[in-house]
């Protein structure tokens, strides 16, 4: 394996455990304080037991959740120094930002662990839905950098044709960096996809353990309440997805294309139901096609024209396309799905509450666990490789940026064991936790 290589996979093993850790992150801190107010208006003891469960919940993820962006704040300065030391002066400052969100959250969540008997309610209250807000601006702010990368802004170059260094670099301005054109669609996407997998994953667990018949309210209203947050999230979804569609459209042409595996410019372009890309002949083969409807998701106009990728220089600048192609049909296939189960969710909500009751139905959301989260990363599959082989999209590419150290394979290796000791470990505790729940152990 290349350094290159090592490299590479670093990264996409530390950013595939942690954004499943930031998910959660980002969205249990908002059930927790559902929990938290539902039992101060009722007074019913099921909901304080309730959010005593889920802020142990909230405290593994986010103690693993810092430790896995720490790594990741690491591997970008050691991986990447040249990237680094060149951008960091034009988007430093989300980063910056996102660290003292951090420390607002971490406050937050000790105030809410520790000052229950302590702190007014309402102040109790309000930390609780202090972390979440502090965890979704850092999801946001983080995200900034990464939409920086998809689409650069705060700069300009002296020499337009020369490399990206400081040297060459002018009127450098952090807030239109922070304020880049991706940012908006790619935040608000993530987020309400963070919403609506780890809602599922949440009500999906609680469903399967009703089914085991312990404890039957309280994990009745666990997964009801997780549900409402999934289904609303579920319904957004693919509206924030057509509008980032149409962003990518507008400023990256060439994912747009990978994404399709569109080779020849075509009016009226189609929307591929899977298919198997033939990267040699430059075909899809197996597909099902919508026509127009590729061009209606990009311009919102189902005749428009739709630039293949031979339109869009040479091979060499062209996003892997397979793996592209097929992490955005599930991506759509999995958040029509959770889209689907969430309207079916309302409707036996509105009509018929007693289906919710129903072995089908609780075991349907069991089903739907993973399914958020496998969709989440396919999502980011599509953001970071679509944008190959750039680490700024048009300015600089990923292995200009390479560190010159050697022997990147053990870090490779160490990092991989890191993440899934953190992973056993999160698994065991949640089963400890589960075991307590059952046993109605909980204490103050």
């Amino acid at each position: 394996m290349t350094d290159f290589l090592a490299a590479r996979s670093i990264m996409a093993v530390s950013l595939g455990f942690h954004i499943i850790f930031a998910a959660i992150g980002m969205t249990m801190p908002f059930l927790l304080f559902t929990a938290e107010l539902k039992w101060r208006r009722t007074g019913n003891e099921l909901y304080l037991k309730l959010a005593k469960a889920w802020a142990r919940g909230v405290a593994m993820f986010f103690a693993i959740g810092a430790v896995s962006g720490t790594l990741l704040s690491f591997e970008l300065g050691m991986l990447w120094p040249k990237f680094m030391e060149h951008a960091g002066p034009i988007i430093g400052m989300p980063f910056s930002l996102e660290g003292a969100a951090f420390f607002v959250e971490a406050i937050a969540l000790g105030l809410y662990l520790y000052g229950r008997k302590r702190l007014h309610p309402t102040v109790h209250l309000g930390s609780a839905l202090l972390i979440g807000i502090a965890g979704v601006a850092s999801g946001f702010l983080v995200i900034a950098a990464n939409g920086w990368m998809n689409s650069p802004a705060g700069f300009e170059m002296i020499n337009s044709g020369g490399k990206f260094v400081t040297e060459n670099l002018r009127n450098i301005d952090p807030i239109k960096a922070l304020l880049n054109k991706a940012w908006i669609s790619q935040s608000s996407h993530m987020t309400i996809a963070a919403f609506a997998s780890t809602g599922f994953a949440v009500a999906g667990l609680h469903a399967l353990l009703l089914l085991r018949g312990k404890n039957k309210p309280f994990h009745r209203a666990a997964s009801r309440i997780a549900l409402a947050y999934a289904a609303v999230a579920a319904i957004i979804m693919p509206i924030s997805g057509d509008l980032s569609a149409k962003n990518v459209a507008e400023r990256q042409p060439e994912k747009l294309a990978a994404m399709e595996a569109l080779y020849e410019t075509q009016e009226r372009a189609p929307l591929l139901i899977g298919g198997i890309p033939d990267e040699e002949n430059q075909t899809v083969n197996y597909a099902i096609e919508l026509p127009g409807f590729l061009s209606f998701l990009a311009y919102g106009d189902f005749n428009a024209e739709v630039k293949g990728l031979k339109d869009l220089g040479s091979e060499e600048d062209w996003p892997p396309v397979s793996i592209t192609h097929y992490s955005f049909q599930i991506m759509v296939g999995l958040g029509m799905l959770m889209a689907a189960v969430a309207l079916l969710y309302f409707l036996f909500l509105w009509k018929w509450r007693d289906m919710l009751e129903k072995k089908w139905w609780l075991m349907l959301l069991g089903f739907m666990i993973p399914t958020g989260f496998i969709a989440l990363e396919a999502g980011w599959i599509v953001t970071e490789l679509g944008r190959q082989p750039w680490i700024i999209y048009k300015v600089m590419r990923v292995e200009e940026a390479l560190t010159s150290m050697p022997g990147l394979v053990w870090p490779l290796i160490v990092i991989t064991v890191v993440y899934v000791a953190f992973t056993l470990l999160s698994v065991f505790l949640m089963s400890r936790q589960i075991r307590f729940v059952n046993q109605d152990t909980l204490t103050e």
